[in-house]
């Protein structure tokens, strides 16, 4: 009987012992803030050119900022390096989020084209706050490029 009193007492750490719990504590702490800060320097710039500029793309958000896991649609606006707006483009887009190591919650696509350049972007949703990228692959009449734009979501609430 006394073997089974003293199996069943509670052990207590030792200094070092607790103090590497604490450690690791600290770190996943700092690891997790790490994750939800964007870098410093940041391009949030929603108009750019292409990577081998061939285009021009902006990219236009909604006018309301996105809820949180509410889908909602942008628009691209297309147009040569010399200005001009290009028709008959194509997409693919894809993007996620850097710190996290995952892609989008959903599969945004381009639905139509709006004219001059414009083009409807459909089916965008943001699972969480922090930076996300959006990475847009073009084929066009210019040839094929592709961009990447960056965001960062800062609104938690979700609007009726």
């Amino acid at each position: 009987m006394l073997s089974i009193a003293l199996a069943h007492r509670p052990r207590s750490r030792s200094v070092p012992s607790r103090l590497s719990l604490a450690a690791m504590a600290a770190f996943a702490g700092a690891l997790i803030a790490g994750c939800s800060t964007p870098p410093a320097n940041l391009d949030v710039a929603l108009e750019k050119p292409s990577a081998a500029g061939f285009y021009r793309v902006a990219l236009v958000p909604p006018a309301q900022p996105p809820a949180i896991n509410q889908m909602h649609s942008w628009k691209v606006k297309l147009a040569g390096s010399d200005g001009a707006p290009v028709q008959g483009a194509r997409f693919t887009i894809d993007g996620g989020m850097p710190q996290h190591g995952h892609g989008l919650p959903t599969q945004p696509r381009v639905t139509r084209e709006l004219g001059d350049g414009a083009y409807q972007l459909d089916g965008m949703k943001f699972s969480m706050t922090g930076w996300w990228e959006i990475r847009l692959a073009i084929q066009g009449p210019q040839g094929e490029d592709k961009v990447t734009f960056n965001t960062v979501v800062q609104d938690p609430k979700v609007r009726p």
